[in-house]
């Protein structure tokens, strides 16, 4: 899932949309083979930050192309190879510390028992509501419905129907450049009047709290930029006299904002203000402007950011308020500690 969702972004699709189109598979596999959601997430949401400075990305011809009208050193392959190498490693440390070593102890699964035990879970009425470890105990405990496990292995029409929305999906956002979210609800609207007597149940489960809480969110941001705030914070670090300290500075604000905010928006508004003391040759250029891009994109993982709360989103037999506090915590982390290392290996060592 980590490589796939690379791959999409890297060649030319947006980072939430590579996450809207990969989170719902990757999400629904981690349910029905007992894989942690979080660990899921975060593998979907860093793979879709891998590939996301490719020359020909979304995030890469951005910042190209400040990089390229501010008659700054263009540093196109090392830029996609340092967001690479950093989720890549980002991506291990996850994998070994939340569940990585017990998957890799527990071997090959056959797809039968993987069907069997999701059956389960999805005949609990809590399911929904349940952790991720009581939701594997009723599995165990409860016996699945044969009518229902027969239906896994037969495709159905409406399943059908399905699949051909998602391929709709990508080949509308990547190949045609549509809205992603225009065409999603398109295409939840032509599935509701196919399958109209279980639309009401697929609504329902809709987790609109999230929903809410992100439109409150880039609501709040929209406001903060449309008001100057984000220019004053970075024009104001951007005159501190100490160049090393301002770089810092300034990878900092990039991520605080993009935690909250859309990170293609950041990336516009934040590397222009590095540019002027860029220009003075105090700094590496490269190395900064892909310092400032990386921290910029990588807590995407965030709740509060569209990547992140696609995931929760997205999760199935898991109690989504834990995995909200989880990724939140995760966030808050990933925000204090990544800036630092992306200037200390961008800046301060390679020097670019």
């Amino acid at each position: 899932m980590f490589a796939v969702a690379a791959v999409l972004t890297a060649i030319g699709a947006a980072s939430p949309a590579a996450v809207a189109i990969i989170a719902p598979i990757a999400l629904g596999f981690a349910a029905q083979y007992n894989i942690s959601a979080f660990l899921m997430g975060l593998m979907v949401v860093h793979g879709a930050q891998a590939g996301g400075f490719s020359p020909i990305s979304v995030y890469g011809v951005i910042v190209n192309g400040v990089v390229s009208d501010a008659g700054l050193p263009q540093g196109e392959i090392a830029l996609f190879l340092s967001s690479l190498i950093f989720n890549i490693l980002i991506g291990i440390a996850m994998f070994l510390l939340f569940g990585g070593l017990a998957l890799l102890r527990a071997g090959r699964v056959s797809t039968t028992e993987a069907d069997e035990r999701a059956t389960a879970q999805r005949s609990s009425p809590t399911a929904d509501n349940s952790s991720e470890d009581e939701a594997e105990e009723r599995g165990a405990d409860r016996q699945p419905d044969k009518d229902a496990d027969e239906g896994l292995r037969r495709l159905t029409g409406q399943q059908a129907l399905t699949i051909a929305g998602l391929v709709a999906l990508v080949v509308l956002t990547l190949v045609f450049n549509l809205d992603v979210g225009l065409v999603a609800i398109t295409i939840a609207v032509v599935l509701g009047l196919f399958a109209w007597r279980t639309q009401s149940e697929a609504v329902e489960q809709i987790p609109w709290s999230v929903v809410l809480l992100i439109c409150g969110v880039l609501t709040y941001s929209a406001v903060v930029e449309e008001i100057g705030t984000i220019d004053y914070a970075g024009n104001s670090v951007a005159s501190v006299g100490w160049p090393l300290l301002a770089a810092l500075l300034i990878c900092y604000v990039g991520a605080i904002v993009s935690a909250f905010a859309s990170s293609i928006a950041v990336l516009g508004a934040t590397i222009p203000l590095a540019v002027p003391f860029l220009l003075e040759g105090s700094v590496g250029a490269i190395g900064m402007v892909a310092a400032l891009a990386v921290a910029s994109t990588v807590v995407d993982v965030s709740p509060f950011s569209t990547n992140g709360a696609l995931v929760v989103a997205n999760a199935q037999n898991v109690d989504r308020d834990v995995l909200f506090r989880r990724l939140l915590i995760y966030g808050a982390v990933v925000t204090v500690v990544a800036p630092l290392l992306l200037w200390l290996a961008f800046v301060v060592l390679w020097g670019g």
